[in-house]
């Protein structure tokens, strides 16, 4: 759009006012990303860079329910757009206090499973969490073979968990065979200033064979081997990508009085990189 100034004097007060209901309808708006940019050494093998008006359901699955989620969790999932849906360019995922399902809460949880399933690489969002005690954001990725082996020998990768109670923090998180639950191989890493619910990061992990690394904002603070956990290192086999929004729970505790509903976690990309065979 040309600047306002370029514009008869009559047509600049009738386009402002459209501006501001545009912002009044909208999600917090992020800076321009470059889709088809890559990290060196990687290549793109999959995105959804959430263009468009609705979920693309050729990438994502909405799984449903409120049984606790095994963490006591308050929410039922729905696939509502009241709880999922893309504005703005990205996707939202909102939390909402309302009956449902008999439950008190509704928000959603997304995944890959059966769509895009992949060993190794680098996986990759930017995300602005939302806040507030008992509000429990992740991005993370499960093994393919849960059905059959069950969890924790399916494997658990998270990628990023931020809890309300802590909201510097960030944990980047392993789950298998002997090393799980409040057992789990994890590290925390914490804001200098502010909290993660201010703006907009990029969470990672880079995934290679005998090793994962975790980053925020492009700044390594995990690094998990066989020889680091205390159990078999079950992550030599495809995993697929979830992103949900929990309330409640037996790890970041219930919602209090200073907790503010609806909460919305925005993310604006998700891009899922294969190691170039150059690059060894």
């Amino acid at each position: 759009m040309k600047p306002i100034r370029f514009l008869p004097a009559l047509l600049a007060p009738i386009l402002s006012l459209l501006a501001l209901a545009g912002c009044a309808t909208s999600p917090a708006s992020a800076p321009p990303t470059a889709a088809g940019s890559a990290p060196p050494g990687w290549t793109l093998a999959w995105s959804d860079e959430f263009e468009g008006t609705e979920l693309d359901r050729k990438k994502w699955v909405a799984e449903t329910g409120g049984n606790g989620w095994g963490n006591q969790e308050l929410q039922f999932y729905t696939g509502r757009p009241e709880n999922v849906r893309v504005s703005g360019g990205m996707l939202v995922i909102e939390a909402r206090r309302e009956r449902y399902g008999e439950r008190d809460y509704t928000s959603a949880r997304l995944k890959t499973a059966g769509l895009m399933e992949q060993m190794h690489g680098r996986f990759e969002a930017r995300i602005k969490v939302p806040k507030g005690q008992g509000i429990w954001p992740a991005f993370w990725m499960l093994g393919a073979d849960i059905g059959q082996v069950g969890w924790p020998r399916s494997g658990e990768i998270d990628i990023m968990e931020i809890i309300g109670k802590e909201p510097s923090n960030l944990y980047g998180t392993l789950h298998g065979p002997g090393y799980s639950g409040d057992k789990a191989f994890s590290k925390s890493t914490s804001l200098t200033s502010g909290i993660f619910a201010d703006n907009f990061h990029v969470f990672a992990v880079e995934w290679e064979r005998g090793e994962i690394r975790w980053y925020r904002d492009g700044i390594l603070f995990h690094t998990a081997r066989p020889d680091m956990v205390k159990g078999d290192w079950v992550f030599e086999h495809p995993f697929f990508v979830l992103l949900n929004l929990a309330v409640g729970g037996l790890w970041p505790g219930n919602p209090d009085s200073t907790t503010v509903l609806p909460q919305q976690m925005l993310v604006d990309y998700v891009r899922v990189y294969k190691r170039m065979p150059s690059a060894g």
